[in-house]
């Protein structure tokens, strides 16, 4: 595997070729994840392959918005099938990687060590001080791709909805990110205390 090559030719790509109204959906969210699932990784103690075929999951994941926005986990696996080899990826590895990113699709569904890794990395800003910005930038993402909801409470709902019902998969997510992410849950149900029916 010649990660690296593989590493500088998707990260060009993104750059250049995403559309400029994934506000969430951008490069910068793609290396937020790659640095997460290296910090997991190293505090689940995942190394060799296995953390090459994790950091190349992170970086190709949301690769199929490229061309789709519905349905992207399983265009990025379209894609890895097609530019991986290239790179001398061989067909199990391959299917590995697919494995994980297909378990970033929500509802989140992730069996082993290095699925769930992914997965935690993808969500870990909710459980971070950046919380909010991140948040408002899917908003603002779904409202170019005519997503409800479009106000503000309704936004604050969903929010709720998700954070209550999720879960962090690896001991070292939980540990790092639990507390922040059940603060953010009571701040956002203080905000709707006090909703003012702005937009």
């Amino acid at each position: 595997m010649d990660f690296e090559a593989a590493k500088t030719f998707i990260l060009d790509k993104l750059r250049k070729e995403l559309s400029p109204v994934l506000y969430y959906h951008d490069i910068n969210h793609t290396l937020d994840v790659y640095r997460s699932v290296e910090r997991i990784a190293a505090m689940e103690n995942v190394t060799g392959a296995d953390l090459i075929l994790l950091k190349t999951a992170a970086l190709f994941h949301d690769s199929g918005m490229l061309t789709t926005y519905v349905g992207h986990e399983e265009a990025s696996c379209r894609f890895t099938e097609i530019h991986l080899p290239h790179f001398g990826y061989s067909p199990d590895e391959i299917i590995k990687i697919n494995k994980m990113i297909l378990a970033t699709k929500l509802p989140q569904r992730a069996s082993g060590l290095m699925e769930q890794i992914l997965c935690d990395a993808d969500l870990d800003y909710l459980g971070r001080n950046d919380f909010f910005m991140i948040s408002h930038r899917l908003k603002f993402e779904w409202k170019t791709q005519n997503i409800k909801p479009t106000t503000l409470k309704e936004w604050y709902i969903l929010q709720i909805n998700f954070l209550e019902g999720h879960s962090f998969f690896t001991r070292s997510a939980i540990l790092s990110r639990e507390e922040k992410k059940q603060e953010n849950l009571m701040e956002i149900k203080e905000i709707m205390n006090h909703y003012n029916g702005q937009k």
